[in-house]
């Protein structure tokens, strides 16, 4: 004996839409996903020139030091917490953690 529920016809108030209905939806909203997401992501300037190479000097981390205190002596001048940053740019830092005997790229000069 088969206990299939009978269909019932869609009332006004029902939505119901067809297998093209539902894949132009959901065409829409990832369409709309990537819009937003390119809208508000980062981007990406690229250009035809090339950028000044930046002079770099090689500084081994000795015990007790800082970004800062390598900063301070690395003679970039300017800000200290741009070279600071610049440090942790050229090396792939994500914190100011340091340890001994590492080797990192400073910026020697403007």
């Amino acid at each position: 004996m088969s206990t299939a529920t009978p269909s019932r016809p869609a009332s006004r108030d029902e939505l119901r839409l067809t297998r093209r209905g539902r894949l132009v939806l959901v065409l829409s909203v990832l369409c709309l996903v990537l819009l937003a997401t390119v809208a508000v992501g980062s981007s990406v300037l690229a250009t035809s020139t090339s950028g000044e190479p930046l002079e770099a000097a090689r500084v081994t981390v000795q015990p007790g030091q800082t970004l800062w205190d390598i900063a301070a002596s690395s003679g970039a001048g300017g800000d200290l917490r741009d070279t600071v940053y610049r440090i942790q740019q050229l090396n792939h830092l994500d914190g100011a953690e340091l340890q001994i005997g590492q080797t990192l790229e400073v910026p020697s000069s403007d």
